[in-house]
C-alpha cells in the first residue's frame, strides 16, 4: 500500500535531506499520509484493494490499532467506490453544514475560520509550510493537518524535529481530533472504520507525546 501522497493544502518550503530515520517513524510517516489521503477525497477501487490486502498485514497484536486495522481492512474489502465516493459526499460535502465537520476550528470554538485558524497559519509560516493556491480547504482541515505531521516526521526524527512534531501536534491535533473521532463514530459504514483508525493511531502519538 503506498499512501505516500502529499495532500495538496500543504506547500513545502525546500529542506534538507532527511537523517536515517527508524522504522518506527517510516510507520507513522505512512499512516499520516493514509489519513491526509483518505480524509481528502474518497479511495478509489486501487486503494480500497490495496487496503483490504495490506491492511490485515497491519492487524497483528490485540491492541486498538490492530483492530482498527482489521475492521477497516474488511470494510474495504466489501466496499464498493462508487457508495464510497457517495458516502465520502454524504458525510463531508455539502451546501450548508456537512453532517461531518473535518476543520479543527469548528471543534474548538463552534465555528470555522476562527482564532485556531490563525494561530495555525502563524506556526505554518514559521515551519516554512503554507497553503497552496487554488486549495478550497483551509490549513485545518484534518488531511492538511495529517499531511503536515507526515512532512515534520520525514524532515525531523532528531531531537529538535520530535520537538517540532510534539509542539504542532499537541497545538493542532491533540485538542479536538477525538470530537471528530466520536463524530464519525455515529456514522455507519467505511468511514466509521477511518475514525476508528484515526482514533487509534492519533491516541498513540499523544500517548508517546506525553513522556517528550
Amino acid at each position: 500500500m503506498n499512501a505516500n501522497t502529499a495532500h495538496p493544502d500543504v506547500n513545502r518550503a525546500a529542506v534538507p535531506p532527511a537523517p536515517d530515520w527508524s522504522e518506527e517513524d517510516r510507520a507513522r510517516a505512512d499512516h499520516y499520509a493514509l489519513l491526509a489521503q483518505l480524509f481528502y477525497a474518497p479511495p478509489d477501487a486501487l486503494l480500497l484493494a490495496a487496503l483490504a490486502t495490506t491492511g490485515k498485514s497491519l492487524a497483528h497484536g490485540t491492541g486498538p490499532l490492530a483492530a482498527a486495522w482489521t475492521a477497516l481492512a474488511d470494510s474495504a474489502a466489501q466496499a464498493d467506490p462508487d457508495a464510497v465516493q457517495d458516502e465520502y459526499e454524504r458525510l463531508f460535502v455539502a451546501i450548508g453544514k456537512p453532517e461531518v465537520t473535518l476543520c479543527g476550528s469548528y471543534y474548538q470554538t463552534g465555528f470555522l475560520h476562527e482564532e485556531p485558524l490563525a494561530d495555525l497559519r502563524d506556526d505554518l509560516a514559521r515551519l516554512g509550510l503554507g497553503r497552496r493556491a487554488g486549495i478550497g480547504e483551509t490549513e485545518d482541515h484534518v488531511a492538511a493537518l495529517s499531511e503536515v505531521m507526515r512532512h515534520l516526521v520525514v524532515t525531523g526524527p532528531d531531537a529538535a524535529g520530535l520537538a517540532r512534531q510534539h509542539e504542532f501536534f499537541v497545538r493542532h491535533l491533540q485538542p479536538w481530533y477525538g470530537a471528530l473521532c466520536d463524530a464519525l463514530a455515529q456514522q455507519e459504514g467505511f468511514y466509521a472504520r477511518v475514525g476508528a483508525l484515526t482514533r487509534a493511531f492519533l491516541d498513540i502519538e499523544s500517548e508517546a507525546f506525553s513522556f517528550d
